[in-house]
């Protein structure tokens, strides 16, 4: 059966997307107490945490009553397993297959972390799905989150929507031209930006003549929020000033008019009042504060002109490096033409040209990230490649293909704790399963380059290591 239904499918195609005119509720802003791991107490800070996780600014995903039947296209054993489990338990399966993680808010119930309850059991898709995550699987707002299977799950709730005759959502669509996802943790959103640009003019409004340009498919790592404070230009290329706007860059779906979308522009300001007031979380495992001292002085001397200084008198150089000598896969480089930055730099986004200089629409290569929370913010460089941070100062210890485990911490290599090996194995087959496998072999994957820290002597790398847990 659900080989027919993914056959029947060939036919729909992105255009089936319509423009909508019924208004998404907006609910009110309520006070509450400022998220876990936010260090300000602003009015504006709240309200934005309020704005991201109340207001649906999409389209609903699916409801309670797809999701919790969900279980019933889940390959074998696991709906067996499933089948025969309480709903609580079919809840809990759910959440590990797609990555899920229970919201603070509401824990048990309702939508999970990354979505807004739209009413009447409506999930709606925000940021937080991909930019709050677990570590060592405790909760912590801001981080990657490096399971969610956006992909997976987005196919298997079109297959029980399809069995149960309800209407696809932009997502169901979408999907089956733009992949979410090739690897579990990791999203195509760069192409979801451009993509939905396209239909675009420079005041965000709808257009139907627009041409999509190609688009050149590739997997990254959302990067931590906390670190937002310290940039002066966001994105893995630095090309975009830092603002609110180009928050809403991803709800430029068709049933979003540019005067909706504009409309948002104050809760998109408290929105990014609440990600800078975001600090990373401390390190929970002892640190060898000696060897911490003198990694300190190795980093200051061979990594500080490109991640800058921490502790007193920080600074951070805000430094992009040309993709030729930084060496990382290029395929989000290439990906994103000058025509897209300049749409950015030029229209509401970028005030009209008003932060032109601001913009590198003539980006070179990728920007060198702050690195607070690092040891937290695992697997690593701008596709997640990289396991742990001990591959990273090594080159040449970087696993061919890895395995994470749902909930460990690797804290002797610092990062995630993972099974290495030389090539998916041959027995698994199911594309559900193959995406949590991340296979450096494949294209947009490539965990090469940033190789400095190649030239320190292992003892060098072991102190920078320590150091690096401090940030």
């Amino acid at each position: 059966m659900q080989d027919v239904v993914r056959t029947c499918l060939g036919w729909l195609s992105v255009s089936c997307l319509l423009v909508f005119s019924t208004a998404l509720p907006v609910p009110s802003a309520e006070e509450i107490v400022p998220a876990a791991g936010t260090s300000s107490n602003s009015d504006a800070a709240k309200r934005g945490y309020v704005w991201l996780t109340k207001t649906p600014l999409l389209p609903p995903d699916f409801d309670d009553e797809v999701f919790e039947s969900v279980w019933t296209v889940w390959p074998q054993p696991l709906r067996d397993q499933a089948r025969k489990a309480t709903p609580a338990e079919r809840r809990k399966l759910a959440f590990e297959r797609y990555g899920l993680v229970e919201s603070p808010d509401h824990p048990g119930t309702g939508p999970a972390l990354g979505y807004v309850d739209a009413g009447e059991g409506r999930w709606v898709m925000n940021c937080l799905a991909c930019h709050s995550g677990t570590v060592a699987g405790e909760t912590v707002l801001g981080v990657p989150n490096s399971l969610f299977a956006m992909q997976t799950l987005t196919e298997e709730i079109r297959l029980v929507k399809l069995q149960k005759g309800k209407a696809l959502a932009h997502l169901d669509l979408g999907s089956l031209h733009i992949p979410l996802g090739q690897t579990n943790g990791t999203t195509n959103a760069v192409i979801f930006g451009v993509a939905l640009g396209a239909r675009r003019d420079r005041d965000i409004n709808f257009v139907l003549t627009g041409n999509v340009p190609p688009l050149l498919h590739h997997d990254c790592d959302a990067p931590p929020f906390w670190n937002v404070r310290r940039k002066k230009t966001i994105y893995a290329d630095g090309f975009a000033a830092k603002g609110h706007r180009p928050l809403l860059q991803f709800v430029m779906v068709p049933e979003n008019s540019g005067e909706r979308i504009r409309g948002w522009e104050e809760g998109a300001k408290d929105l990014l009042a609440w990600i800078e007031s975001l600090r990373p979380p401390k390190y929970p495992g002892p640190v060898n504060a000696e060897l911490a001292t003198h990694g300190k002085v190795v980093f200051d001397q061979n990594c500080a002109r490109c991640h800058g200084t921490y502790g007193d008198g920080s600074e951070f150089p805000n430094k992009i490096i040309s993709i030729e000598e930084i060496g990382t896969d290029r395929a989000r480089f290439d990906s994103l033409r000058k025509e897209y930055r300049e749409f950015m730099a030029n229209g509401w986004f970028g005030h009209y040209g008003e932060k032109i200089d601001q913009y590198r629409v003539d980006t070179p290569g990728y920007a060198a990230p702050p690195l607070d929370g690092i040891w937290a913010s695992a697997p690593y460089f701008h596709n997640g490649s990289v396991p742990t941070l001990a591959d990273v100062l090594d080159s040449g210890e970087r696993p061919v293909v890895w395995k994470r485990s749902a909930t460990g911490f690797d804290h002797a290599r610092v990062g995630l704790e993972v099974e290495r090996m030389d090539a998916v194995p041959a027995t698994v087959t199911l594309p559900a399963d193959r995406r949590g496998y991340f296979d450096t072999q494949k294209p947009g994957k490539s965990f090469q380059g940033h190789t400095y820290p190649d030239a320190l002597s292992d003892a060098q790398r072991r102190a920078v290591l320590e150091y690096l847990k401090t940030l």
